[in-house]
This record gives structure tokens, sequence and C-alpha cells, in this order.
């Protein structure tokens, strides 16, 4: 079994910053590429950013220059800066791996979600 929380979701006003954090814990042999994807409300998530174990990063045209993604291999956690947040940035957030387990099993899996409001 292999679990992703994340943390550092909330209410922050337009052109404030959080730091979105997702810990992956359990049966994990090895961790490939870590994503955030966005879903708001009445949308199809969408994938926001991603980073390989080889630290390549990739970004949504909405959001490059504003957010940074980022991994700590030692934690088994990775992260997404956001910064200059628009209300458009509204969304529940998912972080994503793709990582085999002690059975060398390759699995992708998801965190629960968390709501990252942007308004005034």
């Amino acid at each position: 079994q292999v679990q992703l929380v994340e943390s550092g979701g909330g209410l922050v006003q337009p052109g404030g910053s959080l730091r979105l954090s997702c810990a992956a814990s359990g049966s994990i042999f090895r961790i490939g590429a870590m994503g955030w994807y966005s879903q708001a409300p009445g949308k199809q998530r969408e994938l926001v950013s991603s980073i390989t174990d080889r630290d390549s990063t990739d970004y949504a045209d909405s959001v490059k220059g504003r957010f940074t993604i980022s991994r700590d291999n030692a934690k088994n956690t990775f992260y997404l800066q956001m910064n200059s947040l628009k209300p458009e940035d509204t969304a529940v957030y998912y972080c994503n791996i793709q990582a085999h387990d002690l059975g060398f099993k390759r699995g992708d899996y998801w965190g629960q979600g968390i709501q990252v409001t942007v308004s005034s």
C-alpha cells in the first residue's frame, strides 16, 4: 500500500502565496514522476506541473513563472510553491506519483485532494 497525504492548502488573497506538500509513505520501492493536478468546479482534472526522477519539470502555460515544483527524494515528498495566485487558480489540487512498490509492481497513486481558494 502506498499513501499520499497533501497539506498546505487554504484561503489566500489574490497575489498571495501557498506551498502545497505531498508526502508519500507505505510500501514504496522507488518513486518516478510526480505531479500536481487541479480540478475546478464543473471542469476536468488537469495537469498543473510535473517533475521526473531526474528533476525535469513541466508546467501548464497558465502557471509558468508563478508556480515551482520541487521534490525531496530523501523524504518521499514533493512540493508546489504557488506565487502570485489568481482567483482562477481556485480548485482542488491533487498530487500524483508513479511508483514501484516493494513487490516491484508499478502503480499510479493519488492524494485525497486539497482545496485552494483565491479570493478577496
